[in-house]
């Protein structure tokens, strides 16, 4: 652990700053934009106007990268992000906010691409899952820390718009000043959607449909909270539960996913976090129910995200990991685009209990889903499965499925080299086999 400290300190503190800023902007725009009456669904277009940048800057970045370099576009996009986060409360306007949104999520994807493919230079195949996880955490604290700031100044003033502005600009210093040279940065090669669907029909439609689940439950819950009355108190206390939950039961689950049927785990975990969901609804008028339903919720669908990872990774190849990750990414990201209009437009029918009712609907598509493909394709056994790692929600903390691959790709290869007759278990395209 130290010695990956000492390799990559100054991008996890970086990345740590980043965080703190990308967790304040995210939760303000639910705070301020009831503030200055925009409707609930105007706020669901805000919020996936962040998610529709973020596909963006997905696909656009690497090439940026591969222009200029990687610190060039990270000093450009951290610029960007810093000026949009101060022009927020200068123009009041939904439609204004929209594009800021698209502009501030499209700079982040380049941000994260671009501190992670740092990242992932600087490790060893011998640190790279300790540094994954390392990174994770650092991302979930920075994000915790943003919802404590929220309550150091009044949300209707600026000061809650500078600090993040400020702290973005800070994060670039230890990554821009650090000895470590930037990597060289390759593209990896492409796989069309359809392919990735028939390679994992599960993993294929799992990632879309958690992509809404994730918008709804990361990017509305401050819209939720702010229509129940919630104080910004009470407010930064709802969403930290939901991060909380993610870092404290990510190991567990992982620790059974390597030893059992990871269908059955990604069956339950669903199921759970519906059930989280329902308790949710039920006792909507008890502030700590809630931030104990957020607590499990965040707890569930963190850990679904990297269980669809592995679960897929099962059927890959190890060259197409990385390709399947960046299509994994672009499925979640269209499922994250159209989630939160979703939910605003059940918010605005329904009532805010429609956050919880989109929820729960969805998890349990996730869950009836994983049922139905239990019965066209055999179980793996469990010694042949790729091991589980933590892999933080892409859009939201990071790209960090690029790393993933790395780590899974790395698995393989040891794998190979202790045994040289190992193989991945073979499947000809017939779903009962």
């Amino acid at each position: 652990m130290f010695k990956v400290i000492g390799n990559a300190w100054a991008l996890l503190l970086g990345m740590m700053f980043l965080m703190v800023g990308n967790g304040m902007q995210g939760t303000m725009m639910g705070v301020r934009g009831a503030l200055e009456g925009f409707t609930t669904f105007e706020l669901s277009l805000i919020t996936s106007a962040y998610f529709l940048g973020f596909l963006g800057g997905s696909r656009l970045a690497p090439d940026f990268i591969g222009r200029v370099g990687h610190v060039r576009v990270f000093a450009a996009l951290g610029s960007m992000v810093s000026a949009a986060l101060i022009l927020y409360p200068a123009i009041t306007y939904p439609a204004a906010w929209i594009l800021l949104r698209v502009l501030v999520g499209f700079c982040f994807s380049g941000l994260y691409v671009t501190a992670e493919s740092w990242l992932n230079n600087a490790a060893t195949n011998e640190t790279r899952g300790q540094t994954l996880s390392l990174y994770m955490i650092v991302q979930m604290v920075g994000i915790v820390t943003a919802q404590g700031l929220l309550n150091v100044a009044d949300p209707g003033g600026w000061i809650l718009f500078v600090i993040p502005s400020v702290l973005v600009s800070i994060s670039f210093a230890p990554i821009l000043l650090s000895v470590a040279p930037a990597p060289a940065f390759e593209t990896t090669k492409n796989m069309k959607l359809r392919d990735l669907y028939k390679l994992s029909p599960l993993g294929f439609v799992g990632m879309f449909l958690l992509g809404s689940i994730f918008a709804a439950q990361f990017g509305m819950s401050a819209v939720y909270a702010t229509e129940i009355g919630m104080s910004v108190g009470e407010i930064s206390i709802f969403i930290s539960a939901i991060f909380v939950g993610a870092m404290v039961l990510q190991y567990p689950i992982g620790f059974m996913s390597d030893r059992m049927d990871r269908r059955l785990l990604i069956i339950g975990v669903a199921a759970g976090g519906a059930f989280a969901a329902i308790v949710g609804w039920v006792f909507s008028g008890y502030f700590w129910a809630l931030c104990m339903s957020a607590f499990v919720l965040g707890g569930m669908s963190n850990p679904l995200y990297a269980l669809l990872i592995a679960y897929a990774n099962d059927y890959l190849e190890p060259d197409d990991m990385a390709a399947a990750s960046g299509g994994f990414l672009f499925v979640n990201g269209l499922g994250a685009v159209g989630g939160p209009i979703l939910i605003g437009w059940i918010m605005t029918s329904f009532g805010a209990d429609g956050f919880w009712l989109v929820i729960i609907v969805l998890m349990f598509a996730v869950a009836a889903y994983g049922i139905y493909r239990m019965t066209q394709r055999a179980s793996l056994y469990v010694e042949e499965a790729d091991d589980y790692e933590p892999v933080p929600y892409a859009p939201v903390t990071s790209a960090g499925m690029a790393i993933a691959a790395e780590v899974a790709q790395d698995f393989y290869s040891d794998a190979d080299d202790e045994d040289e007759n190992w193989e991945l278990p073979e499947w000809d395209g017939n779903p009962r086999e």
